[in-house]
């Protein structure tokens, strides 16, 4: 069953604290986020190697497997965005709609395993890019199709929330199912 699309605009986190996972875009310095990516990224295998990876808790949330396929692709997407904004002035990023790649790209029939190695390896990427930003490009800006205007900074924050949010809504799910 497919899932409704997710269609919040979810650019406050980087200013405020996520009410579900905890996360706080507000408190989170620059130079704290690839930490951030690769601590998440370690939590992730364990949620991989789960007995019900492939098996949605409801009819309007994905299964764990899904949910690390799309961190796996947040993690590339974001690091494709930061080399943009970091090449171009004020580059418009490409629209990509994750819902659509979700289904495209078969996010419930893919290798568990395959998809955790991907996302460890795509977290890696994303922290080192955001770690060899130097102080000066901070402030350097590209933005979304909606208008949404991220500086280098805001766009690590907003790319650090994606996965622990989600690694959130994974074990929630866990702990309905035990």
């Amino acid at each position: 069953m497919a899932i409704e699309a997710d269609t919040k605009d979810w650019t406050w986190v980087i200013g405020s604290a996520c009410p579900d996972c905890g996360f706080d875009g507000a408190a989170l310095a620059f130079r704290d986020v690839p930490a951030v990516l690769t601590d998440n990224a370690a939590a992730w295998p364990e949620q991989l190697a789960r007995d019900d990876v492939r098996q949605r808790p409801d009819d309007h949330t994905w299964s764990p497997l899904e949910y690390g396929a799309h961190v796996r692709d947040v993690h590339r997407k974001m690091t494709e965005r930061l080399q943009l904004v970091l090449a171009e002035d004020d580059p418009a990023f490409p629209n990509w709609d994750q819902d659509a790649t979700a289904v495209e790209d078969r996010y419930d029939e893919q290798d568990p395993a395959v998809v955790s190695r991907e996302l460890t390896d795509a977290a890696r990427a994303a922290a080192a890019a955001f770690a060899a930003v130097p102080d000066d490009a901070l402030g350097r800006t590209g933005r979304r199709s909606d208008g949404s205007v991220f500086t280098v900074a805001t766009l690590a924050t907003y790319s650090a929330h994606d996965p622990v949010h989600h690694l959130w809504d994974v074990r929630r799910t866990a702990d309905r199912t035990e």
